[in-house]
C-alpha cells in the first residue's frame, strides 16, 4: 500500500522517475521547514519533518537513492533578522545545530549529504549584484540595494559559509559516520573559461584568476585549507583570514565535490580597472565574455541569456578538478539546458526538444571522454532538472526540464530528452530498436565509461 503524500510533491514524479530507469533523486530540505525559525530551541515543525521522512520512505521503496542539499540559500529570516545572517560567524553554530538534527533525523535513510549549494552564486547574485536575497551591494551598484558593501559583504559570507560547511562536515565525521556509513559533500558551480587571446600571456593568466575567483575560492579552503593565492594578493585586507584550528577543520573536509556545470566563456584581462569602485565582480582584473576576439559566440545561445552550449569545456573543468585537488571524486550535480517559454507553441512542439537532446548527447560525450581517457573519477551525473520550475529570477520564462508541466493544470508530459535520457540510463539494450518508439531513436545505450549513477535533481 502507497504510503499518505503531501499533495505538494506529487507520487505520480517518483513513479516517472523510476519508469525513466534513474536511481537517485537530488533534492533539498528547507531549513525553515523543519525549524521555522532557525534554531531547535525555538521550535521544531512536525508536519515538515514528517513530509521528508515521507519523501525518503517514497524514495526508497522505488529504488531511488535520495541526494539530500542541506541549505540552498534559504537562510532563515529568523536568523537573518536577529544577527545578519552569514554575515556573522554567530551562523556557523546554528547550521551546525541544525544539521546536527538533520544528521540525527534521517542519517538511517540518507548516506549522501551536500552542505552547500552553489555558495559563489548566493555571494554574488545576494552580496554584490543585490539581485537576489537578502538583496545587499554597494548603492553604486545598485541603487534597489538598501544596504551593502560589494567590496566585503561577499568575502565575509563566503567566509562564514565555509566555516559552517567545515563544522558540519567534522560534526558528521566524527559522530555519525561509523554508524550510518554516510559521506559529506559540497556543490560548487563555475564556468569553464578561456583565454580571450591564447596568444596573449595576460589573458591567459585571466583565465588562472577567474578560475580562483570562482572555483577556488571555494574548493582551496576545503582542500588546502587556504584561499587561493590570486585572492590573497588582489583583494587584501578586505578578505578574512582563517586561524590554524580553522584552517585545518577546512582541510580535506569533503568526501565527494559536486560539480554544477552549464557553460564557458572567454576571460580577458582588465585594464580598465577602477580602484575606487572595488566590489567582488571586479577584482579578479577579469572580464569574462561570450564573445570571441574573431566576432563570434563560443557556443550556440541556449534559453537563458548567460548560457550557451560548449560541452568540451566540462571535460576541461573535470580534468582541472582532478590535476589541482587531488584526483578527487565527482558528482555533477547539475547539468542542463533551458530553453525560452513560447506561449504560442503546442505541446507537441515543446516536447519536441531536440536541442536539449543534443546538449545532453554532447555533454555526457566529454563527460565519457574525461572518465575513459583522463580516469577522472565521476561516480554520477544528474541532470537539471526532472521537470520544468520556477527558475529564480527568470520565472516561468525558461524550462529546463525533461518533463514539461503545465503550469495550469500542474500535468506533466515527458518530453523527447526525457526519453533519451531514459534509454541512456538504462542498463539493458532493447532487443529489436526497429520497434522502439520513435522518440527513442534519440537514445543510444548507456556506455561502458559512463559514470556509475544516472541520476535526476
Amino acid at each position: 500500500m502507497d504510503l499518505e503524500f503531501p499533495s505538494t510533491c506529487k507520487q505520480e514524479d517518483i513513479l516517472r522517475m523510476k519508469a525513466m530507469n534513474l536511481d537517485a533523486y537530488r533534492f533539498s530540505i528547507s531549513w525553515t521547514r523543519v525549524l521555522p525559525h532557525g534554531k531547535i530551541q525555538d521550535g521544531i515543525n512536525d508536519a515538515g519533518v514528517q513530509f521528508y521522512h515521507k519523501l525518503l520512505d517514497l524514495l526508497r521503496k522505488h529504488g531511488l537513492e535520495p541526494y539530500v542539499t542541506i541549505w540552498h540559500w534559504d537562510t532563515p529570516q529568523a536568523l537573518e533578522a536577529e544577527y545578519g545572517g552569514f554575515l556573522s560567524r554567530n551562523i556557523v553554530k546554528d547550521f551546525k545545530d541544525y544539521c546536527n538534527f538533520l544528521f540525527s533525523e534521517y542519517g538511517d535513510k540518507v548516506k549522501k549529504w551536500i552542505t552547500l549549494n552553489e555558495p559563489m552564486v548566493h555571494v554574488m547574485r545576494g552580496y554584490d549584484e543585490g539581485l537576489h536575497a537578502p538583496g545587499r551591494c554597494s548603492g553604486w551598484v545598485n541603487n534597489k540595494c538598501v544596504a551593502g558593501d560589494s567590496a566585503t559583504e561577499p568575502y565575509i559570507v563566503t567566509h562564514n559559509l565555509l566555516l559552517a560547511h567545515a563544522a558540519a562536515y567534522r560534526l558528521y565525521e566524527e559522530e555519525y559516520k561509523d554508524d550510518q556509513k554516510g559521506m559529506v559533500g559540497i556543490t560548487i558551480v563555475t564556468f569553464w573559461f578561456l583565454p580571450y587571446n591564447p596568444d596573449v600571456r595576460a589573458d591567459r593568466f585571466a583565465v588562472e584568476r577567474s578560475l580562483d575567483f570562482n572555483y577556488g575560492w571555494y574548493l582551496d579552503p576545503i582542500h588546502n585549507g587556504r584561499y587561493p593565492r590570486n585572492m590573497v594578493d588582489l583583494v587584501g585586507s578586505r578578505l578574512p583570514t582563517f586561524t590554524n584550528q580553522e584552517s585545518l577543520m577546512l582541510k580535506k573536509s569533503y568526501d565527494f565535490i559536486g560539480l554544477n556545470y552549464y557553460t564557458t566563456y572567454y576571460a580577458k584581462n582588465n585594464t580598465d580597472f577602477d580602484p575606487a569602485q572595488l566590489r567582488y565582480t571586479h577584482d579578479s582584473r577579469a572580464t569574462t565574455t561570450p564573445n570571441s576576439k574573431e566576432g563570434g559566440l563560443i557556443g550556440e545561445p541556449m534559453g537563458s541569456n548567460w548560457q550557451y552550449n560548449y560541452p568540451q569545456g566540462l571535460r576541461n573543468l573535470l580534468n582541472y578538478t582532478k590535476n589541482m585537488y587531488g584526483d578527487p571524486d565527482i558528482y555533477i550535480t547539475e547539468n542542463g539546458m533551458g530553453t525560452q517559454e513560447d506561449p504560442k507553441q503546442t505541446l507537441a512542439e515543446a516536447r519536441a526538444d531536440t536541442m536539449r537532446v543534443n546538449f545532453y548527447s554532447a555533454h555526457l560525450a566529454s563527460l565519457h571522454r574525461a572518465i575513459n581517457e583522463e580516469e577522472v573519477k565521476v561516480r554520477g551525473f544528474f541532470a537539471w532538472s526532472y521537470a520544468d520550475n520556477y527558475e529564480w529570477s527568470d520565472g516561468y520564462s525558461v524550462r529546463f526540464g525533461l518533463n514539461y508541466v503545465n503550469y495550469t493544470d500542474l500535468s506533466r508530459h515527458s518530453k523527447h530528452s526525457a526519453c533519451w535520457y531514459s534509454r541512456f540510463c538504462s542498463r539493458d539494450q532493447p532487443k529489436d530498436d526497429n520497434k522502439a518508439d520513435h522518440r527513442q531513436l534519440f537514445c543510444r545505450r548507456r556506455s561502458q565509461g559512463a559514470p556509475q549513477r544516472c541520476s535526476i535533481r
